[in-house]
């Protein structure tokens, strides 16, 4: 047989062929899905309140393939765990955005793993959702923020211990964690109390670090600073493991709730399950309980219940604040056609959903949701009793007006101004 000569400009051109022959197939399975980015701990001091969320997401992704996806694509899930290491946050989303290549995270818990990944966004443009309550004093483009504000939590709840139903309270201790989220609410919270006419005097102020477990001097420092003759309560911004130490102690020193009250910021429903025994008659506020009524509540609780086979039947507000990302995500998807980060963001812009608060919260133009705040008591059963809410949603501010910088910033991202911190903006001419 005679051999035939080809010229080697061919073969090389056979040779691209037949891999790119190889690798459509390989890209076309990528296109097939939509990856989502889980970015909780699921393992060190964070991972007692980080794990369900992990989890909700999940079942969230289970639910919308079920309707058939999203865009004609199946969602798929893609989970790192950063494993209560701000740093570690950082690189794990650096890997979601680059590595993974996923159109959306679901992550964070505390503001330092916020604060460490917030420019791994900005700089890569990619879209967190961030499910928990926070400090404020910031508004990025790469970040939409569901769980409350200062003036959706902090302030309200002060505001409600200082009134006639709240026990008329004069002094004050703020007991929180050492980082970022503590430091800066209870900043806010000192300039709201003096604005308001309380002494210097009348507020004292400590941090532990995380993962603390030595209460016994604190709580005796609470006590003693209680016993002054005016009504005394503590604002908690405890994270993590640290609460059941605490409360524990609390019970050990016999501190009743009706003389020196705890009002919590990071205590929900969930964290009451890993207590020996529920710190009855202490508070916590968020925008979400349990316990609420309403036809929303139901169906997200069954949701859960279901996902987890009835073994877990327990939901939170960071849980809810995540279902209200999630569901506003997709509908932004579908209404933008794609999942192109600067095209969804713009769809976010006025999205609403009846959350199972049982209200319609929406989401504003400074990346923030218009939402209800409750007051929730603890029963002897170690759940959560509404005592009070706000009659309608309160529309997030992301900077508080109680520090004079922030007081002249403003947020906006409406198209063509973008502006997440400006200095009394003034719009510009298109």
């Amino acid at each position: 047989m005679k051999s035939v000569w080809v010229p080697r400009c061919i073969l090389l051109g056979f040779f691209v062929l037949q891999l790119m022959l190889v690798a459509v197939p390989a890209a076309r399975a990528d296109e097939d899905t939509i990856k989502i980015g889980i970015l909780h701990s699921l393992s060190g001091t964070m991972a007692i309140s980080e794990s369900v969320l992990k989890d909700t997401v999940l079942m969230l992704i289970e639910d919308q393939n079920k309707k058939g996806g999203l865009l004609g694509r199946k969602l798929e899930p893609i989970i790192v765990d950063p494993a209560s290491d701000w740093d570690v946050f950082a690189e794990k989303a650096r890997e979601l955005l680059t590595k993974e290549k996923v159109a959306v995270v679901f992550g964070c818990w505390t503001s330092a793993s916020r604060k460490s990944v917030l420019p791994i966004f900005e700089q890569l443009n990619g879209l967190l959702f961030y499910p928990v309550q926070y400090e404020g004093e910031e508004s990025s483009r790469n970040i939409f923020y569901t769980g409350a504000a200062p003036n959706q939590q902090a302030i309200p709840a002060v505001r409600y211990l200082m009134g006639k139903e709240g026990g008329e309270v004069r002094r004050w201790v703020l007991l929180g964690t050492d980082y970022v989220y503590p430091r800066t609410i209870n900043r806010i919270l000192s300039a709201y109390l003096t604005a308001e006419g309380v002494s210097p005097d009348d507020i004292m102020t400590i941090y532990t670090p995380f993962g603390y477990s030595d209460w016994r001097g604190i709580v005796e420092r609470i006590k003693a600073f209680g016993s002054e003759g005016k009504k005394t309560a503590v604002i908690s911004t405890i994270n993590g493991d640290a609460n059941s130490y605490f409360y524990a102690e609390l019970a050990d020193q016999r501190v009743d709730a009706s003389a020196i009250p705890v009002m919590a910021f990071s205590i929900g429903d969930r964290e009451l399950l890993g207590a020996d025994a529920a710190p009855v008659g202490h508070l916590a506020a968020w925008g979400y309980f349990q316990s609420i009524n309403s036809a929303e509540n139901e169906a997200f609780i069954k949701m859960w219940a279901d996902f987890n086979e009835q073994r877990d039947k327990t939901t939170n507000d960071p849980m809810e604040a995540t279902f209200i990302g999630f569901r506003m995500w997709v509908q932004a998807v579908a209404q933008a056609g794609t999942t192109d980060v600067n095209a969804v963001r713009q769809a976010m812009y006025g999205q609403r959903i009846k959350a199972p608060s049982g209200f319609e919260v929406v989401m504003n133009t400074n990346h923030h949701l218009s939402k209800p705040v409750m007051i929730g008591k603890i029963n002897p059963s170690g759940t959560f009793d509404v005592i009070w809410q706000s009659i309608n949603p309160i529309r997030a501010e992301a900077w508080s007006r109680y520090i004079p910088d922030s007081a002249k910033r403003t947020a906006d991202w409406t198209f063509p101004w973008v502006c997440g911190g400006c200095i009394e903006p003034k719009f510009k001419e298109w």
